[in-house]
């Protein structure tokens, strides 16, 4: 299974995000880098191991308070070899795919189901984002599975950051909805057993920020690297 790493950004800083409670969220302290640059972040990520894909959710551009587009175009070319799943929240700007990005868009960023379908990009993620079993965002996008991209982020708001482990259940409920697409889980891992539980129920990849920083989430090393 998958393991992508996360990078919740505000003003250029990479924050702790909790439970989805976004007016709270604090630049990030985690013993894995010195500060809450990005790319010390990113290069932290990597030195536990070679990564190629990484989420980074803008909340600024997810709260209304504009994209920070520069600063994602210079971790592109900071980091050449590396997909960024890229989660801004307008649609209406973000329907073709770039060079090494990947547009998610989700479903608290879709008021009505038409504006789902009318999403014409080649390559995209939906993210259906859940606040304690409920769906931000219209709830009739449940209902047309048939509207969803090849893959699609099951994303526990209330989980982010809390060491509550997955939404089993939820997971569950969406893969009965669509069995066809690749799902990828998003809120509550801690330790490896949520991963096997995980891909027991054929996820096929998982978002990860808080496990990885703290610890609990052990992963091998590329070679070489140090201890």
């Amino acid at each position: 299974m998958k393991i992508i790493p996360v990078l919740d950004l505000t003003q250029g800083l990479v924050v702790h995000a909790v439970k989805g409670r976004r007016e709270s969220y604090q630049p990030l302290s985690s013993p894995l880098c010195r500060d809450a640059d990005p790319f010390a972040v990113v290069e932290a990520f990597l030195s536990l191991h070679p990564f190629d894909t990484f989420y980074i959710a803008d909340l600024d551009a997810l709260m209304g308070f504009g994209c920070q587009n520069r600063l994602v175009a210079a971790l592109r070319t900071a980091f050449p070899g590396i997909v960024f799943w890229l989660d801004q929240g307008v649609p209406e700007a973000r329907e073709a795919a770039r060079d090494a990005i990947v547009p998610v868009i989700g479903s608290e960023s879709l008021p009505a189901v038409e504006r789902l379908q009318r999403i014409t990009a080649h390559d995209w993620i939906l993210s259906l984002d859940f606040f304690d079993g409920g769906l931000k965002g219209c709830s009739e996008i449940l209902d047309t599975p048939q509207s969803w991209p090849e893959r699609v982020i099951v994303m526990t708001l209330n989980r982010v950051g809390s060491f509550d482990g997955p939404d089993l259940g939820l997971l569950d409920r969406v893969r009965q909805l669509a069995p066809d697409r690749a799902l990828i889980a998003a809120g509550g891992v801690r330790h490896g057993g949520d991963l096997e539980a995980l891909e027991g129920r054929g996820v096929h990849a998982v978002l990860v920020a808080s496990a990885l920083h703290s610890g609990s989430l052990e992963l091998s090393r590329p070679s070489g690297a140090a201890p």
